[in-house]
């Protein structure tokens, strides 16, 4: 084993320190910082390069100058000469326009004294603007404010890497090219937009929720940032049906995050978990805001995927789950909304009513989507159900395809537990 020498030991642990102050400022303010960059500009490519400028040098000096008292204060301020310096070199009407609010904001001091405001709502409903090609809106505002790279936004909405990647960069052109204004919309402008807004949220949040275990620190408060960001939305729109039911069912499911894992760090089914270790107060505040979507008499996909959530949670009280109910919520959300993961969730509806053949032929009857090709839940709940119908050679090979494509290291030892138990009852 090499050893190292006591200059190297030094250089190990400020440069150790400043890493984390860095991943830190990342994890919690990526969002903040872009769309502050980008308000005056409108450029959120440009802000996210001046900001990746801004890390770059906060890696190479924070090691030797200490990692400083704010570290977001002092990467926005980098980034923000970053962006002068670009400014500079456009020489163009716009640029001189966005240099002088650039100056002015360094002149007031924003940044190192008075904190900076929070613009991620303002950024969201540009990037939900009529400009924007529909099926980009929820996963540009993904890559904009949490820093998604385009294989995880692929992955989210079933689209290759490639594609993806193409498509945010062609969106974010757009809003620059057509100065889309960052603002909250007017009342009369928001239906159109509020979709987009709603489902980047909601893909926040189940990328948070995938970390079963708590494991990784940044998924973790991805999830908190989307509750967070739900619980603003319905402070603005308090009316809105589908902004209660989101905020509902991202609490529903919250309010059972502490069961999802044993203190040893082994996964627990839905089914399998321990009641007395869920969250009652989330949940009840969960109800207590699907009652009230409810009254609005407008019924959409996040109040239907709620009352799912509801349906599991009653559990709490009656000891059962009421899957005949769960199976027509799915049926109906089919109906406004379909989608792979809709049918793979009434597939296992369907299981629980009227037996593990019956779901399974309804995932036969969509296998040729090829979405569903990679897509995890398909083949956990293909492999599950095969297993249950008593085709264990097919059950192993799908559960080996569940498992290769599941990413969360208790959820990926769960299915391989699955998988080696019917292994057992080979011999």
């Amino acid at each position: 084993m090499a050893s190292h020498g006591p200059g190297q030991l030094n250089a190990d642990g400020p440069a150790s320190a400043a890493r984390a102050a860095a991943e830190r400022a990342a994890r919690d303010s990526y969002g903040r910082l872009v769309a502050y960059l980008a308000a005056h500009t409108r450029d959120i490519a440009g802000a996210e390069d001046a900001l990746a400028d801004a890390f770059a040098s906060a890696l190479a000096q924070w090691p030797t100058s200490g990692v400083p008292q704010k570290p977001e204060a002092w990467l926005l301020a980098v980034a923000r000469r970053r962006q002068v310096d670009a400014s500079r070199k456009r020489r163009t009407a716009d640029a001189a326009r966005e240099h002088v609010a650039m100056i002015e904001d360094e002149r007031r001091g924003i940044a190192a004294d008075e904190g900076f405001p929070d613009e991620r709502l303002k950024l969201m409903f540009a990037c939900a603007a009529p400009e924007i090609e529909p099926a980009m809106r929820a996963p540009l505002i993904l890559q904009t404010l949490l820093g998604f790279d385009a294989a995880t936004i692929g992955a989210a909405f079933l689209v290759s890497p490639a594609t993806m990647g193409q498509r945010l960069v062609r969106a974010k052109s757009r809003i620059r090219q057509k100065a889309v204004p960052l603002r909250i919309p007017d009342r009369s402008e928001m239906p159109a937009r509020l979709d987009a807004v709603l489902a980047a949220i909601y893909a926040a949040f189940a990328e948070g929720w995938s970390d079963a275990a708590g494991a990784d620190a940044r998924r973790t408060n991805l999830a908190g940032e989307a509750i967070w960001l739900g619980r603003v939305l319905s402070a603005l729109l308090p009316s809105e049906p589908e902004v209660l039911g989101l905020l509902a069912l991202m609490l529903f499911a919250e309010g059972r995050s502490a069961a999802r894992c044993t203190a040893a760090g082994a996964y627990v089914p839905l089914a399998e978990q321990d009641v007395a270790a869920w969250n009652d107060e989330l949940i009840d505040e969960a109800e207590a805001l699907l009652l009230r979507a409810s009254r609005f008499g407008a019924f959409g996909r996040y109040q239907i995927e709620a009352a799912v959530q509801s349906a599991h949670c009653a559990r709490r009280r009656t000891r059962l789950v009421d899957w005949p109910a769960i199976r027509l919520l799915y049926e109906a959300l089919a109906g406004i909304c379909p989608s792979p993961v809709v049918a793979v969730n009434l597939a296992v509806a369907i299981a629980e009513t009227d037996g593990p053949g019956a779901g399974l032929r309804h995932l036969d009857a969509v296998s040729d989507d090829a979405r569903l090709t990679d897509y995890q839940p398909y083949w956990a709940a293909r492999a599950d159900l095969l297993a249950r119908c008593g085709d264990v050679p097919e059950a192993r090979l799908a559960y080996e395809r569940a498992t290769g494509l599941q990413s969360d290291p208790a959820a990926r030892a769960f299915l391989i537990a699955r998988r080696e138990r019917l292994g057992a009852s080979l011999n």
